[in-house]
C-alpha cells in the first residue's frame, strides 16, 4: 500500500513551508544537498545513492524540522539558481509519460489509493489496460491538467527551466548505462572531491534493481513503485498518435535536452 497521509492539514502546511526554506535558503548553510526532478525521472534512486555515499540523512515522506542537519532534500521543483548543492535529474519523457501512466493509473506499493481512484475519475478509461490506446489522452492530461493541479509545471516546462551551463545534472539513461560513471562524476562535480570507486561500487551494487527489487530490470510487475527500470520502454507503448500529442507539448524540449536531433522520430514510429 501506499504511503498514508496522517498530518493535518496545518501540519502539511507548516512542513511545506520548512521545506521551502531549507530549501531556497538553508541548502547553501547547512549545507543541504538537493535532488530534484519531474517525476517518474529516476530522482528517488539518485537521492539513495547519493545520500549513501555522502553518509547524509535522507527524511523521505517525513517532517523537517527548521534545525534539520545536514541531510538530502528530494522533490519536484524546476530549476532556481537560489538552490544550492543541487543536482537535476532528467528521463526521456516519453519514458516519463510511460512509467506515469502505471503509477497514476494502477495500485503499486508507494501510491495512495486514493490517487489512483483521483485519476481514474479524470479519464475515465473504458480499459486501463489498453495502454496504447489511452496514452494519447493521457499525455495530455499530464501535459495540460495534471502539470497545472498538482505539479505546477509540465515536463517540458521543467526541461526548459534548466541552464544547463551551470547545472549539475545527470540522466536515468546514463545511470542505466554505467550507475557507479554517472553518480561518480556527479559527486565529484558536487563535492568537488574525487569518489572512492571501491565504496561507491558497493553502494551502487546495494541500490540496484536487483537487489531493491528481487527482480531482474526489464521484467514488468505493475505492482511496485519500481516497475520495469529499463530505458526505452515507450516504444513498445506509443502509438503513432501518442508520439504525435508528445510531440506537439514536449518536441521541442526532448531536442533541447539531447534525446532527438529533430521531430523526423515521429515519422520513424509510424
Amino acid at each position: 500500500m501506499g504511503h498514508q497521509e496522517t498530518r493535518s492539514q496545518f501540519s502539511i502546511r507548516l512542513d511545506a513551508a520548512r521545506r521551502l526554506m531549507h530549501w531556497y535558503v538553508l541548502s547553501g548553510i547547512k549545507p543541504h544537498y538537493i535532488v530534484t526532478e519531474y517525476p517518474k525521472s529516476g530522482g528517488s534512486w539518485v537521492a539513495q545513492l547519493i545520500s549513501d555515499y555522502l553518509e547524509i540523512d535522507f527524511p523521505r515522506n517525513e517532517s523537517i524540522g527548521l534545525f534539520q542537519n545536514t541531510c538530502l532534500l528530494h522533490g519536484h521543483h524546476k530549476y532556481s539558481r537560489f538552490f544550492k548543492n543541487t543536482v537535476y535529474v532528467l528521463r526521456d519523457g516519453r519514458d516519463v509519460m510511460t512509467s506515469a501512466y502505471f503509477h497514476c493509473l494502477f495500485q503499486n506499493d508507494r501510491n495512495p489509493k486514493q490517487m489512483v481512484e483521483g485519476h481514474r475519475k479524470q479519464l475515465q478509461f473504458d480499459d486501463y489496460d489498453d495502454v496504447k490506446g489511452n496514452l494519447p489522452r493521457f499525455i495530455e492530461y499530464m501535459f495540460r491538467d495534471l502539470s497545472k493541479r498538482r505539479f505546477r509545471f509540465s515536463w517540458s516546462e521543467f526541461i526548459d527551466s534548466i541552464d544547463f551551463n551551470s547545472a549539475i545534472v545527470v540522466k536515468y539513461e546514463d545511470l542505466i548505462e554505467d550507475t557507479a560513471g554517472a553518480i561518480g562524476k556527479t559527486l565529484e562535480k558536487l563535492t568537488g572531491k574525487p569518489v572512492d570507486a571501491e565504496r561507491l561500487n558497493q553502494i551502487v551494487n546495494k541500490f540496484s534493481f536487483k537487489n531493491q527489487v528481487n527482480r531482474t530490470a526489464g521484467i514488468e510487475d505493475t505492482t511496485s513503485f519500481l516497475r520495469k527500470g529499463i530505458v526505452g520502454d515507450w516504444r513498445n507503448k506509443f502509438s503513432h498518435d501518442a508520439s504525435v500529442v508528445f510531440e506537439q507539448y514536449g518536441g521541442k524540449a526532448l531536442i533541447r535536452a539531447g534525446y532527438e536531433s529533430d521531430a523526423l522520430w515521429v515519422i520513424d514510429i509510424g
